[in-house]
């Protein structure tokens, strides 16, 4: 196995966008490149697996044991020639004081070296005891490279080098000098996604032809031929079980994407169908027995989305009607009653006896820990305690909320929809900012799988019944 880890000193250093370059360069080359991330991440993902040419996995300690991570990297790595892994904010940012589930322990946990992309803008010499710093505050860190990032010209770039060189014995694979070409979108959450961008793949092919001009592929490709091989004590399962005979809506458009591509596997390993439905253009729901409305920006296509009256009332009376549907966060705004934004307001859905109002800050952020009330459409979720830990990042909020709301959940840790619960429960509908991922200690696509097929069969019952 030949690996990666491109991680950074601090966020917004570029390790995305060289992280995306290098995906792309690598597989130009003929290269069979599968791309990961660190922590909970829809955006970076899709880029990097557009990249790539193959689904980026996310590998997180908060939401993932480590023998389910060091299984996950494994599993996906078995016929790559490459992985390359990128880490979240700074190599040794994490949630604690002792950095248990920061860059560098997925970094050792992994066996992977290191490649540190740096932000040089403003900097010469202050470039050594940082790169001194990073070696000496963890041996164990194998810092097997540099990217310097954002030169400023070919002066700044040989006053760099000579500093790297004088000073340290980490040898500098790259120098990316600063270019608007190398810039990907960004706005309220971060990069616009892929799937939004029009132009996403003329933006991949150009970011990695810069890259591959300015960074040594050949000496990363050395560096990555002689990192040692992760052992994993556990399998992901693969095994399908036979086909429950349920068809799962996807909603995917530029208003939601927000999917892990192992939580779709997960669906079809449970025995589900997959079937895509376009909330803007598609005038009605396919023949379908459940639907997934995931994350996303439905506030960007808000006024497409009202438009789509058909489909709005289409939903609306499939669930109504009963239908199993399950709303993650963008989800969950387009089944309220309403999405406001900028001063402008549009109608949604109806169904959640809410309106989704955006905020300039968010109104969640980061890891959620949520404790299961028993209310639930699919029964219990979690195979420990009754508590799942996820993740939400959300700018908007739902206010007019009904007092007497049933929820799924109550929120130990993060905001959900009131700071006290999450998961409105309505007929077969369960609706959240929270969003799951399917893990051997929440394994939520198989319970939701089962859910579909037991609704479908009632349905089946009464109208023979009939």
């Amino acid at each position: 196995m030949s690996q990666l880890f491109i991680s950074a000193a601090h966020k917004s250093s570029g390790k995305t966008t060289v992280t995306l370059g290098l995906c792309a360069a690598f597989s130009r080359q003929g290269l069979k490149v599968q791309p990961f991330k660190k922590g909970p991440d829809y955006i970076d993902p899709m880029w990097h697996g557009q990249a790539a040419g193959r689904a980026c996995y996310n590998l997180d300690f908060y939401t993932q044991s480590e023998d389910e991570v060091l299984a996950t990297f494994v599993h996906y790595t078995q016929d790559a020639d490459l992985t390359i892994t990128e880490g979240n904010k700074g190599l040794y940012d994490g949630l604690d004081v002792e950095g248990g589930n920061s860059n560098a322990a997925l970094a050792k946990l992994l066996k992977a070296p290191v490649i540190l992309v740096l932000d040089t803008r403003g900097t010469i010499r202050g470039i050594a005891p940082l790169l001194i710093g990073y070696q000496v505050f963890d041996p164990q860190i194998n810092i097997a490279g540099v990217i310097l990032n954002q030169v400023g010209g070919s002066r700044h770039e040989s006053k760099l080098r000579a500093v790297v060189e004088r000073y340290t014995d980490i040898p500098v694979v790259g120098a990316i000098r600063r270019d608007p070409r190398l810039e990907l979108v960004e706005r309220h959450l971060g990069l616009m996604p892929s799937n939004e961008d029009s132009h996403a793949m003329q933006r991949i092919d150009t970011i990695g032809e810069l890259v591959a001009a300015q960074v040594d592929l050949n000496r990363l490709q050395d560096i990555a031929v002689v990192a040692p091989v992760p052992q994993a004590s556990a399998a992901v399962p693969v095994a399908q079980t036979p086909a429950s005979g349920v068809r799962i809506g996807i909603a995917r458009d530029a208003a939601f994407g927000f999917y892990y591509p192992g939580d779709l596997q997960a669906l079809q390993q449970a025995g589900a169908e997959l079937v895509p439905v376009d909330m803007l253009r598609d005038r009605d729901l396919p023949d379908i027995d459940g639907l997934f409305i995931g994350g996303g920006f439905p506030e960007t296509q808000m006024q497409a989305l009202e438009a789509n009256s058909a489909m709005r009332s289409t939903v609306r009376n499939a669930i109504e009607s009963g239908l199993p549907v399950y709303a993650e966060c963008g989800g969950l705004m387009y089944l309220s009653r309403s999405i406001e934004w900028q001063g402008r307001c549009y109608e949604m859905v109806g169904v959640i006896p809410g309106d989704a109002v955006m905020h300039e800050r968010p109104q969640g952020r980061g890891y959620v820990r949520l404790e299961e009330t028993g209310n639930g459409p699919w029964g219990n979720i979690s195979n420990t305690r009754n508590e799942i830990a996820a993740h939400e990042f959300h700018y908007s909020s739902l206010i007019n909320m009904d007092k007497n709301q049933d929820y799924a959940f109550r929120v130990k840790r993060g905001s959900g929809i009131d700071g006290e619960h999450d998961g409105i429960v309505y007929k077969n509908l369960l609706a959240c900012y929270a969003h799951l991922r399917n893990t051997q200690q929440s394994p939520w696509a198989p319970r939701f799988v089962e859910f579909v097929a037991a609704c479908r069969q009632k349905v089946e019952q009464t109208a023979d019944a009939v």
